[in-house]
């Protein structure tokens, strides 16, 4: 098994996409695509899905002060296993948190716990999938939230994840569809953005992002 480093060449995969002339098009219009910044930052999993679990279905200024209260409730800057078994369910609902979110959580404690959860080091070693498989069984994390940690934080360069919104939104005006295309669609289309169908994701939030007058960024929990 490889060794994967965290994210890959912005401009060899820009060349590549850029023979696609729809998608060519909107690349040239909106500028080069700089690296994410989590590419840089040192991040551990566990405190990554724990944030994840957190944000599900809340605008991001509501999950980051929920968030924030549970940091404080711990005391710990990072949520993990010892840090979460400092408070109770009753404490986390005091904090905002939901009991199918605590629920999660403590499942996620347990599994790390009991080693299950895999170290930025090991994943290092592992592939997309195997990471996929190792993290979905969590209670409440779900492919495209692993989706979203192999594009902002492991900068995986072939990640297409086919049931973000966004991603359809921005194929449905590259392509100039009537319709929002299927994910089944999304991943027929995508199959000559290989091996870098992560920048194509990229690219495709920031076209839907642009819809409007002015561009809006929309937050994402592993950004």
């Amino acid at each position: 098994m490889p060794h994967h480093v965290r994210g890959f060449d912005l401009a060899g995969a820009h060349a590549h996409l850029a023979r696609d002339r729809a998608l060519a098009v909107w690349m040239r219009r909106l500028g080069p695509q700089l690296a994410p910044a989590g590419w840089r930052r040192p991040f551990d999993p566990v405190d990554a899905l724990a944030r994840a679990i957190l944000y599900q279905q809340l605008s991001g200024k509501a999950a980051a002060t929920i968030v924030g209260r549970v940091e404080a409730a711990t005391g710990c800057p990072r949520l993990h296993a010892d840090s979460l078994d400092r408070i109770d369910d009753r404490a986390l609902r005091a904090c905002g948190v939901s009991g199918n979110k605590a629920m999660a959580l403590r499942d996620l404690a347990r599994r790390e716990r009991a080693g299950e959860i895999p170290s930025l080091r090991r994943m290092a070693w592992m592939d997309d999938d195997a990471i996929v498989d190792a993290l979905t069984p969590v209670r409440g994390i779900g492919r495209w939230t692993v989706e979203m940690m192999l594009i902002f934080r492991l900068g995986r360069p072939d990640v297409l994840p086919v049931d973000d919104l966004g991603v359809r939104k921005g194929l449905q005006r590259v392509d100039g569809l009537e319709e929002l295309p299927t994910a089944k669609a999304l991943a027929t289309r995508g199959a000559v953005w290989r091996p870098w169908r992560s920048l194509a994701a990229l690219t495709l939030w920031r076209v839907a992002d642009a819809g409007g007058a002015v561009p809006v960024s929309t937050p994402r929990s592993q950004e």
